[in-house]
């Protein structure tokens, strides 16, 4: 692959990234931009395959609607960070459907790492913080 080409995907994947991810709780995100072999990881999940991706996101938009009242994805910025890296940094923020209108706040970022094609074969979530203590919020009353 040419350089012109491989950053013209590194460029689309950081579009992509930008227009999609702040709505992924609501609808679903394009898969282009992925290898059929993606791997992903996050504190609580491991797997590998475009099919097991596509049911991650799938099962947070399921939950976003059937557990909040609201639920916001609060992407802060995605850019390469080196030849190979993309680098997104947000923040998950919302609401329990709860009497006592738990609120739920973390900050993260994931790291896609690209190809020799430009595609991502690779995503890593990290959290600020451990998924006990997120789930901890939830019996705690939102402050309104």
């Amino acid at each position: 692959m040419s350089d012109r080409s491989y950053t013209s995907q590194v460029n689309q994947n950081i579009e992509t990234l930008k227009v999609e991810l702040p709505h992924l709780f609501e609808t679903d995100i394009s898969y282009n931009i992925y290898t059929k072999d993606i791997f992903f990881q996050d504190p609580v999940n491991t797997f590998k395959g475009k099919f097991n991706y596509r049911i991650i996101f799938w099962t947070l938009r399921f939950h976003g609607k059937l557990f909040f009242t609201e639920l916001y994805f609060d992407l802060h910025d995605v850019k390469q960070t080196a030849e190979d890296i993309i680098l997104a940094n947000w923040t998950v923020r919302g609401t329990l459907r709860l009497p006592w209108k738990a609120g739920i706040f973390f900050n993260g970022y994931s790291t896609y790492k690209l190809n020799e094609d430009g595609l991502i074969y690779e995503h890593i979530d990290t959290w600020d913080r451990k998924p006990t203590e997120i789930l901890k919020q939830f019996f705690r009353k939102s402050e309104d």
